[in-house]
């Protein structure tokens, strides 16, 4: 890229005092560099300086990313190998097994993919089949003001589903293996990045926790069970106070205790979707996203909505936090578009700052080694009267799954505030046309001789396709970061937001996650046919 352009963003980020970006501010408030009144540490937390937030346990490698913002180091210059290398490199995908007769699975595969913008990165995602029950689940979780809460959603919450969703059999057995020290059933198939990382530190704890769950399930003594709505609902919510709970218990173990508290005043929003036959069930907290990509019978692509986003731009969400607090509160329930000028999602796991009393907060914090080494953010909102604000219960949609749905798009809003639901399933579906054209034959109907497979190379060659991404989310954040104003990725472009320092990278794009699933029509079609 030129020195002309690279000095345009240079001086754009430096000398702007807001970049507006639908309606939310992305960049640092700076009138006077040395007189700096407020910052912004992440895309959902406005604090002001001198707050500190979370620092995550787990660096990252960092890839041909410069860290100086002084112009004479800066760089765009990466290769087309390059740019692939950064963009693929946390790809995922899985093919599930390819079963006969009506216990077919409806999910043909997934694919999935995330690119970090904050140094670490701070969303997380998860997979898994489950194995006392049937489906599978797939989450994406985006954190902020640190990784921590999101890390302990991925790692927890598909559990808390998996057995809230368990006969009273199935919890009995484990239970009473569980009490004579024998193997537990294993309750999930974990489909997992190499590099997805995990607090092994306090699996236990974890562990024991979700025992005391099941238990509290097992004394319900009902042998109905939960519909999947209210397994989700239930778990979601269970977690959340886990997480609550766990904070404010008394800790011998330092590390453990660290990572608690780090978890519980950083947040996440979570969005998951369990799919078993037909049966899609998606419950979402925050403003991540899912969506279905629809095929009509003329074969023309339509998109189909299954979650809200969570915040102040959504009128159900205003009306529900008004009707939860008193109505001299009206006012300054969301300042800026936040809530209590501080988060931007009104709904999400963890940031107990915005749920216990301010003694409560005071009581724990003030009982903790030290907090400042652990860059716990502290600061109380004015206004902040009748706590709790935030909530972790999510909502859930159900929807039958058709022969004419495709695929499932779950993405955190790092994708959304780039590309708006129509536009990504039109890139998944001319992706899939793209793949299906470009498939190599296997099979001739002719003997085949060398002059004919040179002139099928020259054509592969001609079409490009030795540079098309095969994994669809890597596809999706490929545009979503290096499209320019007609729709197509300038390279110029894309290699100007992969080498943005760390300090200008957050300014012009988020975290992005991405899962696409897709779906078996003929699995689909069978249901009905059998039914």
């Amino acid at each position: 890229m030129s020195r002309t352009v690279s000095s345009w963003i240079l001086s754009s980020a430096r000398n702007s005092i807001v970049l507006q970006g639908k309606g939310r501010l992305y960049s640092i408030c700076v009138p006077n560099r040395n007189k700096i009144k407020w910052k912004l540490l992440s895309k959902t937390h406005l604090y002001p300086a001198g707050s500190c937030i979370l620092n995550d346990p787990f660096p990252l490698r960092k890839a041909f990313r410069h860290t100086s913002t002084e112009e004479e180091h800066f760089s765009f210059q990466l290769s087309p190998s390059q740019i692939n290398d950064i963009l693929r490199a946390g790809e995922l995908s899985h093919k599930t097994l390819d079963l006969v007769g009506k216990n077919a699975n409806s999910v043909l595969r997934f694919e999935s993919n995330q690119l970090a913008s904050n140094s670490p990165i701070e969303d997380r995602r998860s997979a898994a089949t489950c194995l006392q029950t049937s489906g599978m689940m797939f989450g994406v979780f985006d954190g902020h003001a640190g990784a921590a809460c999101a890390q302990a959603v991925s790692e927890r919450l598909l559990h808390y589903i998996a057995v809230s969703l368990m006969s009273r059999q199935t919890l009995e057995e484990i239970e009473l293996a569980v009490e004579c020290m024998k193997p537990v059933l294993p309750i999930l198939q974990w489909h997992k990045h190499p590099n997805d990382v995990e607090y092994r530190e306090i699996t236990s704890r974890y562990f024991e926790n979700l025992r005391v769950y099941w238990q509290h399930l097992l004394d319900l003594d009902t042998e109905l069970g939960f519909s999947l709505e209210e397994a989700m609902i239930c778990a979601f919510k269970r977690l959340d106070s886990d997480i609550s709970l766990e904070v404010q218990a008394p800790q011998e173990n330092e590390l453990m205790r660290n990572i608690a508290l780090q978890v519980a005043f950083s947040g996440a929003t979570a969005c998951v979707a369990h799919v078993d036959g037909v049966h899609l069930h998606v419950a979402n907290t925050g403003d991540c996203r899912a969506i279905l990509g629809v095929q009509e019978e003329d074969g023309s692509w339509s998109t189909l909505p299954l979650t809200r986003d969570h915040n102040a731009f959504d009128e159900f969400e205003i009306r529900r936090l008004k009707r939860e607090h008193p109505r001299s509160e009206e006012k300054t329930l969301f300042v800026n578009d936040r809530l209590l000028g501080i988060l931007m999602p009104s709904r999400a796991f963890g940031d107990v700052q915005l749920k216990w009393s301010k003694e409560l907060q005071h009581s724990v914090l003030e009982n903790s080694c030290d907090v400042e080494a652990l860059n716990i953010y502290q600061y109380v909102p004015p206004n902040y009267h009748t706590p709790p604000y935030l909530t972790a219960e999510p909502e859930v949609t159900y929807h039958k799954l058709r022969s004419k749905d495709k695929f499932l798009v779950i993405a955190s809003d790092g994708l959304w505030e780039m590309l708006n639901n129509e536009k990504v399933v039109k890139l998944v579906a001319g992706h899939l046309t793209e793949l299906n054209v470009q498939k190599p034959q296997l099979a001739f109907e002719k003997p085949v001789n060398l002059g004919y497979m040179h002139s099928l190379l020259l054509q592969r060659k001609n079409r490009g396709t030795t540079s098309l991404d095969q994994n669809t989310a890597t596809h999706l954040i490929r545009h979503a970061i290096g499209s320019n104003e007609y729709g197509e990725v300038d390279p110029e472009k894309l290699a100007a937001m992969l080498t943005l320092p760390e300090d200008l990278a957050r300014m012009y794009r988020d975290d992005i996650t991405v899962t696409v699933v897709y779906f078996n029509s003929e699995s689909i079609e069978n249901y009905y046919g059998n039914n």
